[in-house]
């Protein structure tokens, strides 16, 4: 009797919510390319099974756990609803943000490009050389763009399909400024190493390390200030090196900078 009605509590009992809240995903349950939506779903900010997850609860979880203002959490939702193949959905799951070529992209991280197979697991190798551009104990907006313009050399070099839309680029921007100024200062642009690492390799949120929730509300100002910043960061050295992603990616007009990736 114990042992059969212990299962079925678990499953109609809502998980539990809150930073000292944490599990990996179970057998049944997804998860995605994004470390930090990722480790919300692991903490129960996001549904723990990570599917089916709504506008209201997008904005809720990275309000209550980051301090990100709601209207810059629906425009987050705006994107990640993209990846949901049915037609008219109004919810995404993680594992849909995997889906080659809407959001994901080409010379990830901390995931592997999509020829070379799965996009969604985070691969130890990748992201090694990823950090070997943090050479400090903090990182700053100059080791964030050396260690994306690495990865953009080495998936160009290695992936004969590589590809890289516009939004793609965008949102590598995005992504390389979130985890700076996101988990770590928005004034100074800088972030300790070892918050950013436990993030990407653990998937939960470094309170034994000192990090703790901002308390200030982090605003679509505050991520377009950086992205701009690293962009031009970003280009100064590609142009220094004579890299051909730099015009490769420079094309068109910009998208809105209402986007950000974790």
């Amino acid at each position: 009797m114990k042992s059969s009605f212990l299962p079925a509590l678990a499953a109609i009992t809502p998980a539990l919510a809150g930073f000292d809240t944490w599990a990996p995903a179970g057998p049944y349950e997804v998860r995605g390319p994004c470390p930090m939506l990722n480790t919300l779903t692991n903490h129960g900010f996001l549904p723990h099974d990570g599917r089916n997850i709504s506008r209201e609860v997008t904005e809720n979880a990275l309000f209550d756990a980051l301090n990100i203002n709601k209207t810059l959490g629906s425009f987050l939702f705006d994107f990640a609803i993209t990846t949901n193949p049915i037609e008219n959905a109004t919810t995404f799951s993680l594992n849909d943000l995997g889906n080659h070529g809407v959001l994901e992209h080409d010379a990830s991280l901390s995931r592997s490009d999509a020829y070379f197979g799965n996009t969604i697991n985070f691969n130890q190798s990748i992201f090694d050389e990823t950090r070997s551009y943090w050479v400090g104990d903090t990182i700053n907006i100059q080791m964030a763009a050396n260690a994306r313009l690495a990865r953009f050399k080495t998936s160009m070099a290695t992936n004969p399909d590589f590809s890289m839309s516009e939004l793609g680029r965008n949102f590598g921007f995005g992504e390389s400024a979130a985890y700076i100024v996101v988990i770590g200062d928005k004034e100074t642009g800088t972030v300790p190493k070892a918050w950013v690492e436990w993030v990407f390799q653990h998937e939960q949120l470094p309170l034994h390390l000192g990090w703790k929730r901002p308390a200030g509300l982090f605003q679509e100002d505050d991520l377009g200030r950086w992205m701009d910043e690293l962009e031009r960061v970003t280009n100064a050295t590609e142009s220094g090196e004579g890299c051909p992603v730099a015009k490769q990616a420079r094309r068109g007009a910009r998208p809105p900078r209402s986007h950000f990736g974790f």
